[in-house]
């Protein structure tokens, strides 16, 4: 979806209407977006950033690496995991979704919401969305992926929640050990705790991913935060 404006000058309306109309400025800021058909202003923002964000963070990331996507719900985590994924196969690189949230249609969905549709990438993009998603699962699926193929597995505190599975801190270590091995790069998207205050922080941390299993997050190597159509990230390793 094309904007009426640039960002910025869109930013400013919000502005002028947060004091004309005595809204908190957030307020304002979510009804621009719903005037361009965004229904938050985090996503207007996101989409805006989009590309240019995705590729600048793909190009920091190694074969071998994993990332950790984390931001509370709405603040385009999953858009930017997708966005990283078209940017690779723009690339000639293959890349894969594992998601234990989304229906492939849904999915599907969210790729047009990014100006793409699947079909673009026949043979290169893999969408999974079995509910045996776990470590051994996604070996198996990639079992012949090429060095520097790209998987997102959506999302992170979701791969042990069935009592059958190996704890989260084993899948991980067995998932870091097989990107390395095959020069993959692993993408996690992650839940941030309800407890993240961003009046506090502008943008959440390590700290505030939302760990229901213990989980030593070092073994990833870089985090991506998200908040507001703001992101930073951070070398972990």
């Amino acid at each position: 979806m094309k904007l009426s404006a640039p960002v910025h000058r869109l930013k400013r309306q919000a502005r002028l209407m947060s004091r004309r109309e005595e809204l908190p400025l957030h307020a304002a800021l979510d009804r621009v977006a719903a005037e361009q058909g965004f229904a938050r202003w985090s996503l207007l923002a996101a989409k805006a950033a989009g590309a240019s964000r995705a590729s600048r963070l793909l190009a920091r990331l190694e074969p071998g690496e994993l990332l950790l996507i984390g931001a509370r719900p709405g603040q385009g985590k999953t858009l930017l995991a997708l966005e990283l994924a078209v940017e690779a196969m723009r690339q000639g690189r293959p890349a894969a979704f594992f998601t234990l949230e989304y229906a492939e249609r849904e999915v599907a969905g969210r790729l047009r919401a990014l100006g793409v549709e699947a079909a673009a990438f026949a043979g290169l993009f893999t969408c999974d969305c079995s509910d045996a998603i776990s470590a051994d699962h996604v070996m198996a699926v990639l079992a012949a992926a090429p060095p520097g193929m790209l998987a997102v597995i959506d999302y992170l505190q979701l791969l042990d929640q069935q009592r059958d599975k190996p704890d989260l801190m084993n899948q991980i270590r067995t998932l870091r050990a097989f990107a390395r091995e095959r020069g993959l790069t692993l993408v996690f998207i992650a839940q941030i705790d309800r407890s993240y205050d961003p009046a506090l922080k502008p943008l959440p941390d390590l700290d505030d991913v939302r760990l229901p299993n213990p989980l030593d997050l070092s073994l990833f190597s870089k985090a991506c935060f998200l908040n507001e159509g703001e992101f930073r990230l951070d070398a972990i390793n």
